[in-house]
């Protein structure tokens, strides 16, 4: 059953109590008051007309009872007496008159005093009834009775408009209901019909419409707006990591495999040109003859090793940055201390003058580090600066690479700055992704494109930033800024 109905019909039946109590309690009230005057008279008629006598000797049959209707009244009182005991009936002359005789109880026992209802045809009366009681036991009854006619009409037709128009507002509530709970709970269906989207999954950028004061459906409205933006964004956010992680898997199956394919070519090229000698040297000195070395042969064969050796050193390096990256992934939580910066930058760049380079290495001022401490990993920082340095000289093929420092506010900066290649500026979003190596470079300069995401993993998870400004043909900077563990306020600019 539909929520509006159920709503409707909680409210119908709601109204529907309330009308009958309201109805019953108005027409109790209507029929105290509009039989008060009735009742006034027939007391007033039994009291001023009705006279009875006992006998002397108490013998119930020879009771007298009288009837004097010379008093006037406002209405017509019909006076009846009923002996028990001899059976006669006493009218008086109204009743006689119109050969009427009001209806009795045919048994004297339980006959109460009070008023009582009684009907003559289809004329209806009310009546007062007085039993006349003699040694404990009722003789007779005498009824003043007057007609109610117009009362019984009056409360017939208030019984009737209660009941009709009790009816006619719940029905007219019904519909009212069926409306106004139908407008009311029209936002549910835009509700249902966002759910059934999400659900089927064909449209997550959809949103419920939002009309209307804000209520709880309002409120409810914007809850789950709200919900769907957070679900599209999740999904995008999968979706993106799905398709990232589906590069990460070919781009590193490529890398790999070059290497991989550079060593197989060398070991079939080695084994092409020894196993012709080999088999001449059996051939000629049976087993156990050494093959004939020629100069060709080993400088053929120093050139294969070397090869393999290059290889072998750029995958392990791949391996190894693919690890930090797994590690990174896994939410492994580097080991930090307290620790001075200046040692660690300055160990960082004399060991950079040994790297294999074309551009001039320059190391700057490192004195504005004097005093700032972080809270770091020692080697992992070493490694950052590296990535950054070796990236400068592998980009920069002629012109300088300067490493210095700088101090602004709670943080401590090492800049690494280069006159190299450069990169536009559509390409810096990009330059932290996986495997990720500008279009300018592609092909030119050896590399793997992770190395600038470990870098990125690693000042994140020492709670620092990077700076990057660049220009094509004019090279690039890079400042990586650290937070200070203990900072002193005298040495900041």
């Amino acid at each position: 059953m539909p929520i509006r109905l159920k709503l409707t019909l909680w409210y119908s039946g709601l109204l529907a109590v309330t009308l009958l109590v309201l109805g019953v309690s108005i027409y109790t009230f209507v029929n105290l008051n509009t039989y008060r005057d009735a009742k006034a008279a027939a007391m007033e008629g039994l009291n001023s007309n009705v006279r009875y006598s006992l006998p002397p000797d108490g013998d119930p049959r020879g009771i007298e009872i009288f009837f004097g209707l010379g008093a006037r009244f406002d209405r017509s009182v019909f006076l009846q007496a009923v002996n028990y005991e001899t059976g006669g009936v006493v009218r008086s002359q109204n009743l006689q008159d119109n050969n009427v005789k009001l209806p009795y109880p045919k048994q004297s026992n339980g006959i109460k005093e009070g008023y009582v209802k009684m009907k003559v045809g289809d004329t209806p009366l009310l009546a007062y009834q007085y039993p006349i009681v003699l040694v404990g036991k009722v003789v007779a009854v005498v009824h003043s009775a007057v007609i109610t006619r117009q009362e019984a009409q009056y409360l017939t037709d208030l019984r009737t408009i209660l009941i009709f128009s009790s009816v006619g507002v719940v029905l007219l509530t019904f519909v009212a209901g069926l409306l106004i709970s139908r407008q009311a709970l029209r936002p549910l269906q835009g509700i249902i019909q966002a759910a059934d989207l999400v659900r089927d999954g064909s449209n997550l950028s959809v949103r419920i419409e939002r009309k209307g004061p804000n209520d709880e459906l309002g409120r409810l409205t914007d809850t789950l707006n709200g919900m769907l933006e957070r679900i599209e964004t999740t999904y995008n956010e999968l979706d993106e990591a799905y398709n990232a992680q589906r590069r990460f898997v070919s781009d590193a199956s490529h890398e790999l495999r070059t290497p991989l394919t550079t060593i197989r070519g060398n070991i079939e090229l080695m084994d092409k040109m020894w196993r012709p000698s080999l088999i001449a040297a059996s051939e000629d000195g049976g087993d156990g003859a050494m093959p004939v070395i020629t100069p060709q042969h080993a400088e053929l064969t120093r050139e294969a090793m070397q090869d393999i050796a290059d290889e072998a050193k750029r995958m392990s390096r791949l391996v190894n940055d693919l690890l930090s990256l797994a590690r990174a992934d896994a939410g492994s939580v580097m080991e930090k201390h307290v620790q001075p910066l200046q040692p660690l930058v300055e160990d960082v760049a004399r060991r950079a003058q040994m790297l294999p380079r074309q551009a001039e290495f320059r190391i700057g001022d490192l004195s504005t580090l004097e005093g700032a401490e972080v809270n770091a990993n020692a080697d992992y920082i070493r490694q950052l600066l590296f990535i950054f340095i070796e990236n400068a000289f592998k980009y920069t093929p002629s012109g300088y690479v300067e490493l210095y420092a700088k101090r602004a506010s709670n943080q401590a900066g090492v800049v690494i700055k280069d006159t190299g290649i450069g990169m536009n500026s559509e390409e810096i979003p990009h330059i932290f992704d996986r495997f990720y190596r500008a279009d300018v470079s592609r092909g030119k300069t050896s590399g793997t494109g992770l190395g600038l995401s470990i870098a990125k993993w690693i000042i994140d998870e020492h709670g620092g930033s990077v700076e990057v400004s660049t220009r094509e043909s004019e090279g690039s900077t890079f400042i990586v800024w650290l937070p200070i563990a203990f900072p002193d306020q005298s040495n900041q600019v």
